[in-house]
């Protein structure tokens, strides 16, 4: 540039230019005003959008931890950006976590059906579809309760399970729609989900289930993409600033019973995963005595779950091995009464096991398979047993005891007649009601065999919604159980747990058979004395014999209900009542006494009836139900009456059965049984198992 033309330049004036600065100021404050918090990327963006919570976030962490230097400096100069940047420098470079941290996948084009529909925001929950509304400030309703209004459906979707789909099909594809996907969702929620309210809260977004199921799942993203192109920095950020938040809660408003299995095992997940933060430690000292001490109060000695729901036993047992995991990486021991417990409610799940793999059906809960579940168990544990009853005997060794199992505490009689995939199998419930998630269903019976379920409980439904509303109250009542209605009513609540074993006097388990006794004497709105006493005996590998002692001060009508299968083709033949299924058969038959009739019996078949009231409906997981069959005997009695049920199986067409009452008295009633060429006579006590006896 000429010198001349030097001469003649003007520099702008100290007031001319602080006016260029506020200018340029202003126009970038308004260009930052005018981007949407979905296009929120960067270190800067956040922490120009959000200051305050970063701030608090970085003070949410021991700077003076190794590694942390830079974001300690930085944090004192007041330079926000920087100590942010340090802080994910560190965790993308450390060995913190090193457990979930991933080799990144070469990217591909390679997609997942399912985990397509999830980007679309489809989530199924439950078995229930639906898609969360977009909100006029671009965010998700977070708190849509699904087509049916369901709060349940709410609260599931935000526990991420979601995100855990389309993670995976990330690690599988490496397609970078995935990853994406989980970086726009994270910080749609956490924007959204502000703020904290730092209370104990049933909320769709803040209630304690879903805030501890948040925190395992994000801590798998969080270190399985911390060095991904797609996974921003501001969406980490977000993260490390709202796991703090979900640990505070489920810290200081956890429940109790399985809730506290998973919201403390969430808190010891995340004081292990970011030990940085500065309450991590006193994280994991209070979850450790907390998860122990509720183990004390939360398991039997035989090692069942005090809900007597295998659905919410195996919630509470995956949550304590997890918790032991987390312990072991942590180097934090346990008591050894911690690790003897987890093995006792593998061992139960082992023992209870239907010959197809399935749990057991009772109380809230779903028919859901055990078997991969406790495969792996056998093999982590060094349980050869747990295999052989999980595989039909092809893997592991044969149990030294069985096959037939009785756990005293919960008093859950197990009855089978080997293990093999067609083997028979029976469920008889004679304990206390449970301390959650109950049924008014002592004495019942559940049956299965040659590869089919015959005898069913009534199942779940539903917790909240249509559904539930509608048919829940049947799934809780007697009327959706295998037992006896006195004047149309059903059980109260009873005992909610148990405070000794029962003893010997109820149970027998011998190599020829099983049997079991338990009673039952408070009915809803029945005036006067009503007691209910029913045994069982198995006559292993043959068939079972159900006695039902009615006692009582007055004439009653006495309902006993049989609810089939909704696969069973269920048939009427006189008084005997039986499947007509091409394999896998059930006849029930009412036995009469010597030289008279059974008491006058009127036989009802009812099918998925709505009025006067549900009847004849089952629901094997929740929100999936259908109509089934339920068998009720009526009998108008005048005074103290016992009934007799011959349960039959069969392989093919029930064969040819005779069946009578012997003798009876205050005490027993004897029992001749002639089928396929043999004949059983046996001696069923009421209450003492020290008078069952059996000849053939």
């Amino acid at each position: 540039m000429p010198f001349q033309t030097l001469t003649f330049m003007r520099f702008p004036t100290p007031s001319r230019l602080l006016s260029l600065l506020l200018v340029c100021v202003l126009i970038s404050t308004h260009a930052f005003a005018q981007k949407k918090w979905q296009d929120l990327t960067t270190v800067e963006d956040i922490c120009t959008y959000m200051p305050e919570t970063m701030k608090k976030m970085l003070d949410q962490f021991n700077l003076e931890a190794p590694g942390l230097e830079q974001a300690k400096q930085a944090q004192a100069k007041g330079d926000l950006v920087q100590a942010c940047q340090a802080l994910l420098a560190y965790y993308k470079n450390g060995n913190t976590a090193t457990y979930l941290r991933k080799a990144l996948p070469p990217a591909t084009t390679k997609t997942v059906a399912a985990a397509d529909t999830t980007l679309n925001y489809v989530f199924v929950v439950q078995n229930v579809r639906g898609v969360p509304p977009l909100l006029p400030d671009g965010h998700r309703d977070w708190y849509y309760k699904g087509p049916n209004n369901d709060k349940e459906w709410a609260w599931l979707s935000n526990r991420h399970s979601q995100l855990s789909e389309v993670y995976n099909a990330y690690l599988e594809t490496g397609n970078p729609k995935y990853a994406r996907y989980i970086d726009a969702f994270l910080r749609d929620f956490i924007i959204k989900s502000r703020p904290y309210p730092a209370v104990k809260s049933t909320t769709s977004v803040w209630r304690g289930l879903e805030v501890a199921a948040r925190v395992k799942v994000w801590s798998r993203i969080f270190y399985g993409l911390v060095g991904s192109p797609y996974f921003s920095p501001a969406t980490q950020l977000l993260m490390l600033s709202s796991l703090p938040d979900h640990a505070h809660y489920n810290r200081y408003f956890h429940a109790g019973n399985n809730w506290l299995t998973m919201e403390i095992s969430a808190l010891a997940t995340a004081a292990t995963n970011f030990p940085e933060y500065k309450q991590a430690d006193e994280w994991l000292t209070y979850a450790i005595d907390a998860m122990t001490e509720s183990m004390k109060g939360q398991v039997y000695p035989d090692g069942i779950q005090t809900e007597l729901t295998s659905h919410y036993h195996n919630v509470a047992l995956a949550n304590f091995a997890l918790f032991k995991d987390i312990c072991d990486r942590a180097k934090r021991p346990l008591p050894d009464f911690f690790n003897q417990t987890i093995v006792s409610m593998y061992d139960y799940i082992a023992r209870a096991i239907r010959p197809d793999g399935y749990r057991i059906l009772n109380n809230d809960g779903d028919r859901g398979s055990d078997r991969e579940l406790l495969l792996r168990a056998a093999e982590k544990y060094n349980k050869p047993e747990w295999a052989y009853l999980a595989s039909n005997g092809q893997q592991g060794t044969k149990p030294a005891q069985g096959p037939s199992y009785f756990f005293p505490w919960a008093g859950q009689l197990i009855s089978r007649s080997g293990y093999d995939a067609r083997a028979q199998w029976s469920f008889f419930d004679i304990g206390p009601w449970g301390s959650g998630h109950q049924h008014n269903d002592k004495l019942h019976i559940s049956v299965s065999a040659y590869g089919r379920d015959l005898l069913v409980d009534a199942g779940r439904f539903a917790y909240t919604g249509e559904i539930a509303e509608k048919f829940h109250p049947y799934a809780a009542s007697s009327a959706g159980h295998n037992l006896v209605l006195v004047d149309g009513q059903g059980q109260k609540p009873g005992p909610t747990l148990a405070k000794v074993p029962l003893n010997d006097t109820h149970i027998k388990i011998t190599p020829e058979f099983d049997y079991a006794t338990n009673e039952f004497a408070d009915f809803k709105n029945t005036e006067g004395t009503a007691r209910h006493t029913r045994a069982l005996l198995y006559v292993r590998g043959k068939f079972w014999v159900v006695v039902d002692r009615i006692q009582t001060d007055r004439p009653r009508k006495i309902e006993t209900l049989w609810h089939w299968h909704p696969d069973c083709t269920v048939t009427q033949d006189g008084n005997t009542i039986k499947t007509n299924n091409t394999q896998g058969n059930l006849a029930i038959i009412p036995v009469g006494t010597s030289g008279m009739d059974i008491p006058r019996m009127d036989i009802r078949f009812v099918k998925g009836q709505e009025q006067p009231e549900i009847q004849g409906w089952y629901s094997p997981e929740y929100n999936v139900y259908m109509p089934n069959t339920a068998t009720i005997y009526s009998a108008n009695v005048a005074r103290d009456q016992t009934f007799v049920w011959l349960l039959f199986p069969s392989a093919g067409k029930t064969p040819a059965v005779k069946a009578r009452i012997l003798s009876e008295n205050e005490e027993e009633v004897r029992v001749e049984v002639t089928a396929e060429g043999r004949t059983w006579k046996m001696k069923v006590p009421y209450s003492d198992s020290r008078k069952v006896g059996m000849e053939k």
